[in-house]
Formats: structure tokens, sequence, C-alpha cells
């Protein structure tokens, strides 16, 4: 039996109307959730943004600079779907037949919920959405734990780029190749102790937080001259994302604000002037936030082809 034209297809449970009702009126509640979750980041995002633009000096960037912070935005905003793809192969590796084109959207509607004060409702927003399109909850949740366990393993493997900032007995170019060499062998590891899914999804991980973090060295090198940037690039990389997985961890941080400042200032605040860290700082997020949105846009308007799951 049909659905609601505006609810898509959905079927009735057993005979009984009212009990198909109530299926209907769950799915309704719980696109409501997901959806909330998503306009409230929509929200928290305009503040964050109106915050961080009264920070920056805007009449030193020239045109070329913002053509650059454009670029970089919109990077940032594609580099979220790896995340997507991460999730679904999690998805898979539990017996979720979730369609791809479904997962981007799904992961896309819920990610600015994480700017909301909590840092968990963009994991909520998606358990809501998930289970609005029928697919089972427990799977779900265990995808969502999946996902971050993976992605704080992956992030310790970018450690090894920040040591020679603290430790100069060990060079850039050895930690470089470490980093690499680490990479692979967990990879391996992954694929051969668990599966290939598993592997899949923590190379998408581990790419997206490279990506990420060669945004912010570009939003860096935005600020400072390039010569002091391009030297330390793989220290950098490095220590962006030992930030970005401490504001992750830290409970109560929406998107880890405040904590990702800290733990940048701390570890560059001898490399760079306290001003030009600061402010590129500042830009850096303003960059995230806006290819945060720019995802939830295409996917708020991104129509799945398919049925949501097999």
């Amino acid at each position: 039996m049909s659905g609601l034209p505006f609810l898509g297809q959905w079927p009735y449970v057993g005979r009984s109307a009212k009990r198909g009702t109530v299926r209907f009126s769950l799915k309704w509640c719980l696109h409501l959730i997901g959806g909330g979750f998503g306009f409230a980041g929509v929200v928290f995002v305009a503040l964050r943004l109106s915050s961080y633009t009264e920070q920056l000096d805007l009449a030193r960037f020239t045109l070329t600079t913002w053509a650059i912070i454009v670029l970089l935005a919109l990077t940032y905003g594609v580099a979220n779907i790896m995340l997507a793809r991460s999730w679904w192969h999690l998805l898979t590796l539990l017996d979720v037949q979730a369609r791809w084109r479904w997962t981007i959207k799904a992961y896309g509607q819920s990610q600015l919920a994480k700017y909301v004060p909590g840092n968990i409702f963009h994991l909520a927003g998606r358990q809501a959405l998930g289970m609005a399109e029928g697919l089972p909850a427990r799977p779900l949740a265990k995808s969502i734990a999946w996902e971050l366990g993976l992605i704080a393993i992956a992030g310790l493997l970018f450690a090894v780029l920040a040591v020679p900032l603290v430790w100069s007995a060990l060079s850039l170019s050895v930690a470089s190749f470490l980093f690499v060499t680490f990479s692979v062998a967990l990879y391996s590891l992954t694929r051969r102790s668990f599966c290939p899914q598993v592997a899949f999804a923590l190379a998408w991980q581990v790419t997206f937080l490279g990506v990420s973090s060669i945004i912010f060295v570009g939003a860096l090198a935005v600020i400072v001259p390039q010569s002091t940037v391009i030297p330390a690039f793989p220290a950098l990389c490095g220590v962006y994302v030992i930030a970005w997985i401490a504001g992750l961890v830290t409970p109560g941080t929406p998107a880890g604000v405040g904590v990702r400042e800290l733990v940048l200032l701390s570890l560059l605040g001898n490399q760079f002037a306290q001003a030009d860290l600061l402010l590129a700082i500042v830009l850096g997020r303003v960059v995230t936030v806006v290819g945060d949105l720019l995802y939830f846009i295409v996917a708020t308007f991104l129509k799945p082809r398919e049925r949501s799951y097999e």
C-alpha cells in the first residue's frame, strides 16, 4: 500500500490502519527530529560566522585572497563526502544496505548539528534520519560508534608528523616516512584482521583528515609568509589533526570550538606571531564552517533516485 504523498513510500504493518498510522507518525517524528537538529545547526552556524567575521580584518584581504578562501571552503565541503563514504562502508559492514546517494544526503543534512552546544546532536540527527528511512536502529548506532573509534585511530597516525616540533632529533622527512609507513601498515592490518569494509572506512577517514589539515595550512599561508609555512608543512598538518581530534573527543564543545584553538595555540605559539596565528585559526574556522554549510545546502536539495535501503 502506498504511503502519503509527502512522506514517500512506507508500508503499513499488519491489518490495522491504526497501526499503519502509528508507523507513519513515527517516521514523521524522526524526520522532524533529524531536520530539527539540522535547522538548529544552521542557526548556530550563522551566529558563529557572525562572530568570526567580527574578528577578521577583512580590509587586508585582496581579491586573490578571497578566491583562495572560497576555493578552500569548496574543497572542505567536498571533502565531507569522504566521511559519508566511510560511514557507508561501516553500514555495509553491519549488513545495513543503505544506498550511497542517500548516505551523502543524510550525512550532509545532519552534519551542521555538530555546531549545536553538546557536540552530539549531529550523531543523534543522523540516527533519527536513518530510522525514519527504515534502517535498523541498533546497527545504525553501532556504525556511529565504529566511526568515532576509527577516526580517533586515524587521527593518532598524524601525531608522528608533529613530533619534530617537540623533538628536533626526528627530522620532518623521517616523520613523513614513518607516517606513510604506519598508515599503510594499519590499512593492511585492518584489512586482514577485520574485513575490507573497515579498512576502506579507515582509509577514507585518513584521507579526509589529510585534506582538512592541508586546508588549514592553506589558510595559514594566506596570513603568514609562505617561506615559514612550506618548510614545516608536514608538522603543521600533524598539529592540526591533533587539535581536530582533541575537539572531537571533548564532550560538550560544539565542533570542538575552543579546544581546537587552544591546542593549536599551545603547539604553534612559538612558531608564529600570536596575532597572525590567531587570525589564521579564525580564518580556518570560517573556511570549515562555510564548507560544512555548502555541503548541507547541496545535501538538502539532493534527491535520492532510489529507495534509501535494500
